[in-house]
This record gives C-alpha cells, sequence and structure tokens, in this order.
C-alpha cells in the first residue's frame, strides 16, 4: 500500500511543472545572494581569562572590561590549553591571558602585552569582541600612563602601553560568508520542507481528491508517513545541492563528518515536515495554511540564530528558543561546518531534534481526520 501512495505523491509533485523550478530556483538564488547579508551590534560576548599574573594591576584590568557591558566572564582559567577547551566547547568567544610579568613589566618598563584569542567561527561577533577589548584595553593602558612617574613617562617611549596580539580561531580571515553559509542551508530546509507539506493536505482538500484516499482503508500513520518520504527526500536533494554550491562558490566545505550532517538532516526534515502536515490538517484553505506558516515561519528564523547570536537576546527570548527546533540544527550545521563537531559533541541537539519530530509527527498523524 505504501508503494502506490508513495507513487501517487511523486507524480503529483513532478506533474507540477513550476514546483521543482521554484526548488531549484530558490535554492540556487539563497546560496548565492543571501550570505552576503549584513550583520548588527553583537553584545553578551563571553570571556575567559587566563591570569598568570594574579596582581591589582590585572584585576583592574578584568573588572574594567567585564564592566564595560559587552563582555560577560564566564571562566577564570589557570592555563590557556583549559580556556582553550571552553573554546571549543562554545562556553566562551573571547580567551584574553595576561602574562605572568604584566605587573613587572607595566611598573619597570612602562609597558606590558596581552594576548587575545578569537573564536572567530562567528567572524562578525569574532572580531567585534577583538575590537571591542582592543579599545578597552587602550583605554586602560592610558589611565595607566597617567598614573606612571614622570621619569618613566619621559625616558619610555612605550610608557604603559599594551601591545595585543589576537588570533582568530577556525575562521582565521574572518569570513562573514564561511559564517552564513551553513545557516542558509538550514533555513532553506526549514522554507521547503514546511511550506510543501503544508500546502499538500490542503491543496487536495480543495480538489476533492482527499475524499478519495479517505475513503479506503489506508491507515492514518501510513497516510502520514507517505506524505513525509517525498519531501524528505526533496530535502536531502537540496542539502546536497546547496553544499556542492558552498563548495564550489565559496570553497566553503565542512570540516567534520559528513554522516553527521545527514543524519541531523535526516532528522529535522521530519521535524518541519511534521509541522507543515500539523498546519495542514487543521487548515481548511491553501490562504490559511500559507498564512500560518509564514507567521511560525519568520519567528522560527529571526529567533534561531541565523543572523544575530541567541546570547546577545534579552533572557526572556533565550528561554523561549528552546522551544525553536531550528536552533539546533543551525548549530549543528556551524559546528560540524567550521569545528569539525562529533557526533558525541552534538548529543545535546540530537536529543531536542528528535524530541521535536516525535512530538510533531505523532501530532500530525492525531491530527488527521479521514471523517468530516
Amino acid at each position: 500500500m505504501l508503494k502506490f501512495l508513495l507513487e501517487k505523491e511523486f507524480k503529483q509533485i513532478f506533474r507540477n511543472s513550476f514546483l521543482p523550478r521554484i526548488i531549484f530556483f530558490m535554492s540556487l538564488m539563497m546560496m548565492l545572494i543571501m550570505p552576503w547579508a549584513a550583520n548588527q551590534e553583537i553584545r553578551n560576548i563571553h570571556l575567559c581569562v587566563v591570569d598568570n599574573n594574579m596582581s591589582s594591576y590585572s584585576e583592574r584590568l578584568v573588572n574594567k572590561v567585564t564592566s564595560s557591558g559587552y563582555f560577560k566572564l564566564t571562566n577564570v582559567a589557570s592555563s590557556y590549553s583549559l580556556a582553550l577547551k571552553t573554546i571549543e566547547s562554545g562556553a566562551s568567544d573571547l580567551i584574553m591571558e595576561i602574562p605572568a610579568d604584566f605587573e613587572k613589566d607595566v611598573t619597570h618598563q612602562g609597558f606590558s602585552s596581552v594576548a587575545l584569542y578569537s573564536n572567530a567561527v562567528n567572524g562578525t561577533k569574532g572580531s567585534l569582541g577583538a575590537s571591542y577589548l582592543s579599545s578597552i584595553l587602550s583605554d586602560f593602558s592610558t589611565e595607566l600612563s597617567a598614573e606612571q612617574p614622570a621619569n618613566i613617562q619621559e625616558n619610555n617611549p612605550h610608557s604603559a602601553s599594551l601591545q595585543i596580539v589576537p588570533q582568530y580561531r577556525f575562521n582565521p580571515h574572518l569570513d562573514y560568508k564561511v559564517f552564513m553559509v551553513p545557516a542558509l542551508m538550514v533555513m532553506l530546509l526549514t522554507m521547503l520542507a514546511g511550506f510543501l507539506p503544508a500546502l499538500n493536505i490542503v491543496s487536495e482538500k480543495e480538489t476533492g481528491t482527499i475524499e478519495q484516499i479517505n475513503v479506503t482503508p489506508v491507515s492514518k500513520p501510513l497516510f502520514i508517513l507517505a506524505k513525509l518520504i517525498p519531501y524528505w527526500c526533496i530535502g536531502f536533494a537540496v542539502l546536497t545541492f546547496c553544499m556542492f554550491l558552498g563548495f564550489t562558490v565559496y570553497g566553503i566545505f565542512p570540516k567534520g563528518s559528513l554522516l553527521t550532517i545527514y543524519l541531523f538532516a535526516s532528522i529535522y526534515i521530519l521535524v518541519v515536515s511534521g509541522m507543515g502536515l500539523v498546519i495542514s490538517n487543521y487548515s481548511n484553505t491553501m490562504q490559511q495554511a500559507m498564512f500560518v506558516m509564514y507567521f511560525f515561519m519568520m519567528i522560527l528564523i529571526l529567533m534561531g540564530g541565523l543572523f544575530t547570536p541567541i546570547t546577545s537576546m534579552p533572557q526572556w527570548a533565550q528561554n523561549i528558543t528552546v522551544l525553536n527546533p531550528l536552533k539546533y540544527f543551525i548549530q549543528v550545521m556551524r559546528q560540524v561546518y567550521l569545528k569539525g563537531s562529533g557526533f558525541v559533541h552534538l548529543i545535546p541537539q540530537l536529543i531536542s531534534l528528535s524530541l521535536f519530530a516525535f512530538i510533531f509527527n505523532v501530532w500530525a498523524i492525531l491530527s488527521y481526520k479521514k471523517s468530516n
């Protein structure tokens, strides 16, 4: 029975000459135009400090940085290797390492150096964070210079200056497109695998063909499964095409495993397709389905961390994003593409997406009515 239902679904899709074209050109334009989008101001940058000096000067520097309003002190590590682990896990965006002779150098030589390491997975966030911190360090340097004795200021042209050496992790050239391309693939999958199933059942309701299915002994789970599988295949084809464009046009290829991407994609497509079918079950016309789906799409996209980091949102908004499946798949794509994260590092996202897939598809089965 499933074979004949799938044959019907695929014939319906490919008989519509407009649908394959819109899928192709939408993927093409999304990958060629959208990666050039601009970013907005970044706040709440997570900072990890490695204080090898533990002096009053270093304490003043840390307090000045954290009181600026741009940074949140998330960790104080005892060594750079431990601090780097916070970068790799995503707990920190910047590492500021204060040398052991910081106070001595500033007091006797009039200058010292501070190392700055930036997580550049989000190139814009990394560069702006480094820029903010550099400005704060420059201001701190001016304060120290004013406190130096006159003889040191006259004899040392580098009086109380801080030499900043930034290093950008995962995205050394701060290319914003490297950050955006994996997330745009997620947005495209969300729109195609969400809108198309949402319009599918409604279109059959309007044409009257759904009544012919309802009088057959086809069970509700089998009917919903037959609706999901075609869009599951379309989602895989779109994702593969987008990854090909990302490599050929931008030279971006995942550092992690392709199997990890396809595993999470298979679950995520079930999530958005199930959500589309739920909306379709409750809608009587295509206009209703389109408006409801568009409403949810706007919320999912704008609050999924696509253009702005979730950590820059107010706390109440961050709490809402827990219910946003788009957020988890964007995290997966960016971590696999830029960090090379493996399956073990993405277990929380796997659990969340699997839960969403189960809820939406069970809801789709229960909400589908074979009789009016």
